[in-house]
């Protein structure tokens, strides 16, 4: 089973200041609460999230290692992370609007280990509302 999940946020600013947190490893990372820690890696287009999940047989971080396949500045990323316990894939693409912008998301998780698929069935929604929390913060948007 894959489990996909799609949003799209509105946000009142430029695209260009979307851009520079939607493109920035570390600051995805922070934003998603089952990353317990992360590294980035030189050039800014890898980095390796340490996952805590809370499912039984998971009894320690899982090392996902993450690398930016698509950047097409300003407007899209694209990454794939990969570990032996899953595969997730996340897409980003800011289009313009008379406002500010839009940010359409993407995700995908395919789960290797039992459990994986049916934890992020039932959050990688919540993850996406964190991801836009800290967006709105990052940018100043005020709720």
């Amino acid at each position: 089973m894959t489990v996909r999940v799609e949003r799209t946020f509105d946000l009142p600013v430029p695209p260009e200041d979307v851009w520079e947190f939607i493109a920035d490893p570390k600051r995805r990372a922070e934003a998603i609460s089952v990353v317990a820690d992360y590294d980035t890696k030189a050039g800014g287009r890898r980095a390796t999230w340490h996952i805590e999940l809370p499912i039984p047989f998971v009894n320690r971080t899982i090392p996902v290692e993450t690398e930016d396949v698509t950047r097409e500045e300003p407007r899209y990323v694209k990454f794939v992370g990969r570990s032996s316990a899953m595969r997730v894939t996340g897409e980003h693409n800011i289009e313009e609007t008379d406002s500010g912008c839009k940010l359409h998301n993407r995700f995908i998780v395919e789960g290797r280990v039992p459990g994986i698929e049916r934890y992020f069935k039932k959050h990688l929604d919540d993850e996406l509302t964190n991801l836009e929390t800290e967006l709105q913060e990052e940018v100043g948007v005020v709720s």
